[in-house]
């Protein structure tokens, strides 16, 4: 191609797997036709360069299905691994604070235990429920109303990345079934598990 007129560099962004090279053209006069090959270690580009007086391309990129399918399949892979470790894992027993009361109607998906680490509430679930028969969490304000809050499914528990002080889980419309969770004090106890020395 015409390297006197256009003007062409390298560079890059990014690092590690993330590292991603850039190929800078620029004409120095409109009306200029060259062509310009990219090689790389997996393909090779063959472009026709025209530059023109009011218009340009300020970006171009190209996009590999087989290559994102890859990608994504590798991090689902990774997402299902990290699913697989027990939530009980990576928990402390003298963080542990199972201070909550469950009341309300007994449907199947009725949680068996709610507990906090100081930083997160966990839910379980019963073991036989499914996925679908999983109802949504409402936490409740000071002031009684209900907003949905965020948390994901791991397992047989929902995971909620705050504390509360209640919170409910509602499942269909008339009649609703309603299960609320609140969070109880220990009068005289800080209400997290302690280790006992001998």
């Amino acid at each position: 191609g015409d390297t006197v007129r256009w003007i062409v560099g390298d560079t890059a962004s990014g690092s590690g797997s993330a590292a991603r090279a850039h190929i800078l053209v620029k004409p120095v006069a409109a009306g200029l036709q060259t062509n310009l090959m990219i090689a790389t270690d997996r393909r090779t580009y063959h472009l026709e360069l025209e530059s023109t007086p009011a218009t340009y391309m300020a970006a171009l990129s190209w996009r590999y299905p087989q290559d994102e399918l890859a990608g994504l399949t590798a991090r689902n892979a990774n997402v299902a691994a990290q699913d697989a470790v027990p939530v009980e894992r990576g928990l402390s027993l003298e963080t542990l604070s199972f201070d909550y009361r469950i009341t309300g109607d007994s449907p199947d998906w009725k949680p068996v235990r709610v507990f906090d680490d100081g930083r997160q509430v966990f839910i379980q679930m019963p073991a036989g429920v499914a996925a679908s028969e999983m109802p949504p969490l409402f936490v409740l304000s000071s002031g009684g109303t209900a907003e949905l809050v965020n948390y994901r499914v791991r397992g047989t528990y929902y995971i909620v990345d705050r504390l509360f002080a209640a919170a409910e889980l509602r499942h269909g419309t008339k009649p609703q079934t309603i299960v609320r969770i609140s969070k109880t004090a220990r009068k005289g106890s800080n209400s997290r598990w302690k280790r006992v020395r001998p």
